[in-house]
């Protein structure tokens, strides 16, 4: 089973909470506060291992929740850090939001790393609300909360050559003979529903990988057959090789095989054209593949290679596989459309983001104001209620943040209900 799209869910871990003390020291009259702050929460990191090629885990856990960190101690002792989750994902993942479809990271090479979902930092202890004014105040401020978000992971294959031709060419017994790889190999159309990878390794001792592509057919830009499945993963390939059944075996014109093809690639992706071709003329042991060859070449308008080869046979194999790794030496790697840095040039985007609301105020069917907002809502969720001094700091941060005015301009009066989350304050004048 290939899984190369997965949706999941990741979390930060939360900070971890201040603490409100005091110093207890022998002939040490008022000694002054000495909470400490709360550590910070881990982050959800993801880290490429190249030993993973497919999203398979991720089908049995959908859920990434950091841990959080150690809550602030007495005698001004900070609460230790949480360490980062590391999630490991195969390299060719691209990780976007899914609600925003923006891409977080593309993570191609061997260790790379980029943080998916940010803990949230620790809550400060009351040391660090002494002022001259309040040298022993009762207030602590709760954990951050962590980033939480849904993403979608999918698989773009890491291959240097792709195999791409209509189904039946003989994609699948071409990469069987050229290297270690078994593919599934039948009569039948879309044998090949996954892509199957293969290390080969030319008698001269280069290398590179393929993979045999699932086969492809009229309307695939359009998500026709196994469409966009088969064209994500071309993407990242460097090499074309297009097999071509030249023996016309199922009654179908070679050219206009290859044309087709070429049409498709063109159609989801112009960028696609850019990559180097070697045409494969395969099942040349078959009859009328000589005839059917000559023609082809003669109807051939662009420059690209041909060879002429007999997966079953094994012949004219030597001969491509030199081809394709000199091609591969003198071929870049093409960037994905995401990955815009241009040799020496890095360009930055800047967008204009407009702030979010810090509150949103709305009614219930039974009068009573809902507020809602996401910097209100964390500022709520780090206030410890537990210490009244506390509460009324967060009742002059609402106060400053024009709360209170805005309650009153919905109409809002003594003793109305205000709901936060899951908790119900009174209005009070």
């Amino acid at each position: 089973m290939f899984v190369d799209q997965v949706k999941i869910y990741v979390k930060g871990g939360d900070g971890g909470n201040g603490m409100v003390a005091y110093r207890r020291e022998k002939y040490v009259p008022k000694g002054g506060p000495a909470g400490g702050d709360g550590g910070k929460g881990a982050n959800v990191v993801f880290k490429v291992d190249e030993g993973l090629r497919t999203l398979m885990d991720f089908r049995y856990q959908h859920h990434f929740k950091a841990p959080r960190g150690e809550h602030g101690m007495s005698k001004n002792q900070h609460g230790r850090n949480a360490k980062d989750m590391i999630v490991k994902v195969p390299p060719g993942t691209v990780v976007m939001d899914a609600e925003t479809k923006e891409v977080i990271a593309d993570l191609v090479e061997h260790g790379q790393q980029a943080v998916i979902a940010k803990g949230g930092r620790g809550g400060r202890g009351n040391t660090r609300f002494a002022t001259p004014a309040n040298p022993a105040p009762e207030i602590a401020e709760n954990g951050e909360p962590g980033q939480e978000r849904d993403v979608v992971l999918e698989l773009k294959l890491l291959a240097d050559v792709g195999l791409v031709g209509f189904p039946s060419v003989g994609k699948s017994t071409l990469l069987s003979v050229v290297s270690s790889a078994k593919p599934k190999i039948a009569e039948y159309h879309f044998t090949t529903i996954v892509p199957n990878l293969g290390m080969v390794e030319t008698e001269d001792g280069r290398s590179f990988v393929m993979a045999d592509l699932p086969g492809l057919i009229e309307g695939a830009h359009a998500g026709v057959g196994l469409g966009h499945q088969f064209l994500r993963h071309i993407e990242r390939t460097r090499v074309i090789v297009h097999v071509i059944d030249m023996a016309a075996t199922e009654g179908r014109d070679p050219f206009e095989d290859y044309q087709t093809i070429n049409r498709e690639l063109k159609e989801y992706n112009l960028r696609l054209t850019e990559r180097p071709q070697i045409i494969v003329a395969n099942k040349m042991d078959m009859p009328d593949a000589e005839v059917n060859l000559k023609k082809f070449k003669e109807q051939l308008q662009e420059d690209f290679p041909v060879m002429a080869i007999s997966a079953i046979t094994r012949k004219g194999l030597r001969e491509l596989l030199f081809t394709v790794a000199d091609k591969l030496e003198e071929t870049p790697e093409f960037p994905l459309e995401h990955e815009e840095e241009e040799a020496g040039i890095n360009r930055v985007l800047y967008k204009h983001e407009a702030s979010p609301d810090p509150f949103v105020i709305t009614r219930e069917p039974d009068g009573s104001f809902v507020l809602s907002g996401e910097k209100l809502e964390k500022l709520f969720k780090m206030t410890d209620f537990s210490h009244d001094e506390s509460v009324r700091r967060f009742s002059r941060q609402l106060r400053g943040m024009g709360v209170d005015d805005a309650l009153r301009q919905r109409g809002a009066k003594n003793g109305d209900i205000v709901k936060l989350l899951e908790f119900e304050f009174e209005f009070i004048e």
